[in-house]
């Protein structure tokens, strides 16, 4: 049977990361997705330099793009105009999906539509290839309205799960405005946001191989500077309280 539903993957790479794309290509060609389901992968490179192309494999199902650098969310947002798919799923240039994640996040939000959003159990990936869990996670199932938001708020701006492993339907993406202008963390803005205003799914199954290495961006020292983190945090908080606070409840059973 032809494929009629995609899945978005969508990528934002900067030359120093391009050379990982071999690797999580691989990790989508693992994918066995549902019946009458295919994945598009939207790679969008953050600047228009000559290094990230000759990285991107010839597959018809994968799409590439430049556009002027503006950190990751602005990459993403000029990579989703191309994106089809009612759903988008997130995958960072360094890092690798394992086997069934995209099924289980298709299966979810197929199963479940008072669903808007779903994540999933990350290791961390050495670079001698080993990998490491840690303790913490929510167990397997719904993510209440509001509940990512209300840990967050309780626990030094740290997430009860990991914005990289988002699997988002494409409606809710766009009303909410996307990935949020900002120089790091605008993953985790999406993720707050999402929860103030819908309800999500955490997959207890590992759903991401988060590559550790010395150029990712996490690892520059400006991502931990106090005034900028600050800053980052107070504007995260303020966008996902005003969204709560509207009342307005993301319906996909209702049209949205």
């Amino acid at each position: 049977m032809a494929p009629t539903q995609t899945i978005s993957v969508l990528t934002a790479v900067h030359a120093p990361g391009a050379h990982y794309l071999p690797d999580a290509y691989k990790s989508l060609l693992a994918q066995e997705l549902p019946p009458g389901w295919a994945w598009e992968w939207i790679v969008q490179e953050d600047g228009e330099s000559t290094d990230v192309e000759p990285h991107v494999p010839d597959d018809a199902r994968v799409s590439f793009g430049q556009g002027r650098s503006g950190r990751a969310a602005m990459a993403r947002m000029l990579g989703l105009a191309r994106a089809r798919g009612e759903i988008v799923k997130v995958l960072d240039a360094d890092d690798q999906l394992p086997p069934g994640t995209l099924a289980r996040d298709i299966d979810t939000l197929q199963r479940r539509p008072d669903i808007g959003w779903a994540t999933s159990r990350v290791l961390d990936l050495l670079p001698d290839g080993s990998t490491v869990g840690f303790e913490g996670d929510p167990p397997e199932g719904e993510l209440a309205r509001g509940s990512v938001l209300e840990y967050w708020q309780t626990h030094d701006f740290r997430a009860p799960v990991h914005p990289a492993t988002l699997a988002v339907r494409r409606d809710l993406l766009l009303a909410l405005g996307g990935w949020m202008a900002l120089p790091a963390s605008e993953d985790t803005g999406l993720l707050l946001a999402l929860s103030a205003v819908s309800t999500g799914w955490f997959h207890a199954e590992t759903g991401l191989f988060y590559r550790k290495w010395p150029g990712q961006v996490t690892s520059d020292a400006a991502h931990t500077a106090p005034a900028e983190r600050e800053a980052r945090m107070t504007v995260i908080q303020a966008r996902a309280a005003a969204l709560a606070a509207t009342n307005w409840s993301y319906s996909p059973a209702a049209g949205g």
